[in-house]
């Protein structure tokens, strides 16, 4: 079993995970246009450590029907508590900004919908459809809830045929109580499962430095394979606040690559590891990997 870290120890955050702050006319014209169409991004709402990096690239991650999810995991930044009813006109003016910002790969995620009976799958459904509507030559990844597995609602998100369609398991099976809210670790897999079998791309993602140990990594690596899922990132969790779940160890570069090499063994097509990845993180480099195939 891994080593108990002491919750009232605050570990100094290494070299490796020091961010280069940038702002540039690219990074302003995204932000512009996000905010302009009353978009939310998870680069903001998750705080995520690439955002400058990537809005100076001109790309980011939509996250649709609000900014406040129906659960409250211990790991996440992303408000929680009772969201406001779905806006109509979000599909259109995410597929408007796409056009703006004028994008190859779009990635759309969004907070859990837990209240709603169809967990947002037909509002996951037109936002593809807009999307491609819109831009005909862009390909779609979209980040989905769990929608608790439910194979009636995940074909809903199917029909409308993304490039790839991600759920990401977040951690190792033991951790999963402890840092994650209703999710339940076979949910996510019978999820991605299921969308593997209905012939999806379908991607995946976990965090390391939870308290995790090797062993429970690969394990979980060789779940995600055992699904089905084709593309994984795994990235090092940083801890949003001191209210949310500590982080019990900085993983070095040399680990990440460690695990990258054994999930390329376990016959995933691609893995993004190292300690900044996230999930949407140069996402169109894994379809272009697995195009390759």
């Amino acid at each position: 079993m891994p080593k108990v870290h002491d919750k009232n120890v605050v570990l100094r955050k290494p070299d490796w995970l020091k961010i280069r702050l940038r702002s540039d006319a690219a990074s302003a014209e995204v932000e512009r246009i996000v905010e302009g169409h009353c978009l939310h991004t998870i680069c903001s709402s998750g705080m995520c450590p690439n955002k400058a990096e990537c809005w100076s690239r001109r790309t980011a991650t939509f996250m649709i029907m609000g900014d406040v999810c129906t659960r409250s995991c211990r790991f996440c930044a992303t408000r929680s508590g009772r969201p406001l009813p779905l806006d109509g006109a979000e599909p259109e003016h995410v597929a408007e900004s796409v056009r703006l910002m004028q994008l190859r790969h779009v990635v759309v995620t969004s907070v859990a919908r837990d209240d709603l009976p169809d967990h947002g799958a037909r509002h996951w459904a037109r936002t593809v459809e807009a999307i491609r509507k819109e831009n005909p030559g862009a390909t779609i990844e979209l980040l989905i809830s769990d929608m608790d597995a439910r194979t009636e609602l995940i074909d809903i998100v199917l029909a409308s045929r993304p490039d790839i369609v991600g759920h990401n398991i977040e951690t190792v099976e033991r951790l999963t109580p402890e840092v994650r809210s209703r999710a339940k670790y076979a949910t996510s897999l019978a999820a991605l499962r299921y969308m593997a079998q209905q012939g999806a791309v379908v991607k995946s993602g976990l965090m390391v430095g939870l308290g995790e140990s090797d062993e429970e990594v690969l394990a979980a690596l060789a779940d995600l394979r055992e699904a089905g899922v084709r593309i994984v990132t795994i990235g090092q969790y940083l801890q949003p606040t001191k209210e949310h779940h500590p982080v019990a160890a900085y993983i070095t570069p040399q680990k990440f690559e460690w695990y990258r090499l054994r999930a390329l063994e376990m016959g995933f097509s691609y893995c993004a590891s190292a300690p900044l990845v996230r999930s949407s993180y140069l996402a169109d480099a894994a379809l272009e990997a697995v195009k390759s195939l």
